[in-house]
C-alpha cells in the first residue's frame, strides 16, 4: 500500500525540529531544578494550598489539581498557573475578611484595625468516618505561630448566599477562620447539618503549640438532612 503526499509531508523532518526538542529539554530540566529546590527549601506542611487526600495523592486546593507525589506537587507552584491563582486569591481575601465583620464600614475606624498580613496559615484537613454512627467528619488543624499576644482565633459559618467571592451553590457553606496578623481563612464544606452535640462538635487553642483544632461530625441524612 503506498503513501499519499500527504502521508509524506506528515512523515518526514521538520525544519527547526532540533532546536524545538533542545528548548524543550531545556525547559524540563529547568523543571527539575526547581522541583529539587523547592523540596530541600519548602515545608509542605505549612503550605495552605497543600493536601494529602484519602487515596494517596496531593491535592492543590487552590488551583484543584491532583499530583502523584510531592514532587510533582512542588514543580507546580512554581508553575504560572499557580502563582497567578495565587494572586487572585489574595484579591479575594478582603471579602472574606470582611465577612467576619458583616456590620463593618471600610471608613469606620472603630471597627478597621490596622494590622500588617503577613500571609496565610498553614492548615491540615483530614477527612473522617465514625465506625460506629458511620458519620462523616472534618479535622481540622491550624497553625498560627506568630498570632498576636493574647489573642485566641476565631471561627464561625457562613452560608454560601451570604459571601460574594464566588457564585452562591446552596449544596455548600463556609468555615471562616480568622487570628491576626493572618490572613483570614475560608474552607467550602457540604452544607449538611452540623452535629453540635458536645463529642461531636470540638474546637481547641494549643496556648504553647499555636495550633487551632476544629472539627465537625456532619449529620447523617436520615437525622437531620442536608441544605442541598
Amino acid at each position: 500500500m503506498g503513501f499519499s503526499d500527504a502521508d509524506m509531508m506528515g512523515r518526514g523532518g521538520k525544519t527547526g525540529s532540533g532546536r524545538q526538542a533542545s528548548e524543550s529539554q531545556e525547559n524540563q530540566m529547568r523543571r527539575e531544578r526547581l522541583r529539587k529546590l523547592a523540596l530541600e527549601t519548602v515545608d509542605l506542611n505549612k503550605d495552605p494550598y497543600f493536601m494529602r487526600n484519602h487515596l494517596g495523592t496531593y491535592e492543590c486546593k487552590l488551583c484543584l489539581t491532583i499530583h502523584t507525589n510531592e514532587g510533582n506537587y512542588l514543580a507546580h507552584t512554581q508553575g504560572k498557573r499557580h502563582q497567578q491563582n495565587i494572586a487572585r486569591r489574595l484579591a479575594k481575601d478582603a471579602f472574606e475578611q470582611q465577612g467576619l465583620h458583616p456590620g463593618a464600614s471600610k471608613t469606620d475606624p472603630k471597627t478597621q484595625k490596622k494590622v500588617a498580613k503577613i500571609g496565610r496559615p498553614g492548615y491540615r484537613v483530614t477527612k473522617q468516618k465514625c465506625a460506629d454512627s458511620e458519620q462523616r467528619s472534618l479535622l481540622f488543624l491550624i497553625d498560627f505561630p506568630e498570632i498576636e499576644e493574647g489573642l485566641q482565633p476565631r471561627h464561625r459559618f457562613m452560608s454560601a448566599y451570604e459571601q460574594r467571592v464566588e457564585p452562591a451553590d446552596k449544596s455548600y457553606q463556609y468555615i471562616l477562620v480568622a487570628a491576626e496578623p493572618y490572613e483570614t481563612i475560608a474552607f467550602k464544606v457540604p452544607n449538611q447539618e452540623i452535629d453540635t452535640t458536645a463529642s461531636k462538635f470540638f474546637t481547641n487553642w494549643d496556648f504553647e503549640n499555636k495550633t487551632f483544632t476544629l472539627q465537625i461530625h456532619f449529620k447523617n441524612k436520615k437525622e437531620g438532612g442536608g441544605g442541598g
